[in-house]
């Protein structure tokens, strides 16, 4: 059977996942989606949409949709959901997991990965994370939970815009911006987002990605105000590096402990001084590395090389061939919590040929 995609849905408390979920599980899309409810509190979505039946793990819906509430381990539940889909006892086609608004979306993530069965059956898709506009400014400063899901997206979803000034709004996606340089943002009023924009992200992807988006890894660097010898941003989904380079410029700036930095190079890497530096770093800083994405040159192949990762989980794969005429670069992007930038930047600069 094919692979199943799942996307991980996060966000902080009230931001609107139960909301944006609700619409993703009754619109008429034809897909049939298994919802997964990562949930240890009273926010569930059974008491909104659903009468459940208290006994009964797994409810099917109208629309030919599923949806679970889980409160013990994700990995057997979704073990269990790939089970019956193959013996024919359940029908869907995709699979969501909503957490807690408490929680750290990197765990769930490295589910998919950790475990060869999982891996076997499913393919992350895309974090898709809600951000409230209304209060996010406080929770961004209070709580690295919501920093962490902002530095794990793939996707914001900015909700309850019409609640704050044109100002706030522009000052909170700068930030979210200088925190997570790859991730689009979309606004998401009372849950309408384009399914488009939800699912086939593709962000833990990066061939489909360039294959899409031959100008994905095109630089942002206006946004950021670091310009010296490195300063683009890579595609790649491995956990990521925090800095405080942007604490200058025309912004008002917030010391958020999850922050970006790119790094950028014009000379090939050598692979195995890169392999050797790469899983040193991930080795110690790789609880605070959310994502880390880039598109290298390595020398001895004439093929990018793409690599991503989550955590201290990293994977590289070959990319498509470097075009005649076309600059090689490498291009990297770290998003993390309070990452020693000057010592990862001096490392990558060590494993350049």
């Amino acid at each position: 059977m094919s692979m199943i995609p799942a996307t991980i849905l996060t966000g902080f408390l009230g931001s609107g996942k139960t909301t944006l979920l609700k619409r993703v599980l009754t619109e008429a899309h034809g897909q049939k989606i298994a919802v997964i409810e990562n949930e240890f509190g009273q926010e569930n979505i059974d008491n909104e949409i659903l009468v459940a039946d208290a006994q009964e793990q797994i409810i099917q819906m109208n629309n030919g949709c599923i949806c679970c509430t889980i409160r013990e381990d994700l990995r057997a539940t979704l073990s269990d959901l790939a089970a019956r889909r193959r013996k024919g006892e359940l029908d869907f086609e995709r699979v969501v997991i909503e957490t807690t608004g408490l929680a750290d979306p990197g765990p769930v993530a490295q589910t998919f990965f950790m475990d060869d069965e999982i891996a076997e059956s499913y393919l992350l898709d895309a974090i898709v994370t809600l951000v409230d506009a209304k209060h996010a400014a406080g929770q961004l400063d209070d709580r690295v939970e919501a920093q962490r899901q902002v530095g794990f997206a793939d996707q914001i979803f900015i909700s309850k815009a019409d609640l704050v000034s044109s100002q706030e709004l522009s000052a909170l996606q700068h930030r979210l911006k200088h925190m997570n340089p790859r991730a689009p943002q979309r606004m998401a009023h009372f849950g309408e987002a384009p399914i488009s924009e939800v699912f086939d992200l593709r962000g833990f992807n990066l061939n489909a990605k360039l294959d899409i988006d031959p100008d994905f890894l095109a630089g942002d660097d206006h946004d950021h105000d670091h310009h010296h010898e490195h300063g683009e941003h890579c595609d790649h989904c491995h956990c990521g590096h925090s800095s405080h380079e942007h604490a200058h410029g025309r912004h008002h700036h917030h010391d958020d402990d999850v922050q970006s930095f790119v790094f950028r190079a014009e000379r090939a890497f050598d692979p195995a001084k890169l392999e050797d530096f790469l899983g040193t770093a991930v080795n110690i800083y790789g609880p605070r590395m959310l994502r880390y994405k880039g598109v290298l040159w390595m020398k001895g192949t004439e093929r990018k090389v793409i690599f991503q990762g989550v955590h201290q989980l990293m994977g590289s794969d070959l990319g498509p061939a470097w075009k005649a005429g076309e600059p090689r670069v490498s291009k990297m992007v770290f998003i993390g919590i309070d990452l020693p930038r000057d010592i990862l930047t001096q490392g990558l600069e060590q494993s350049l040929v």
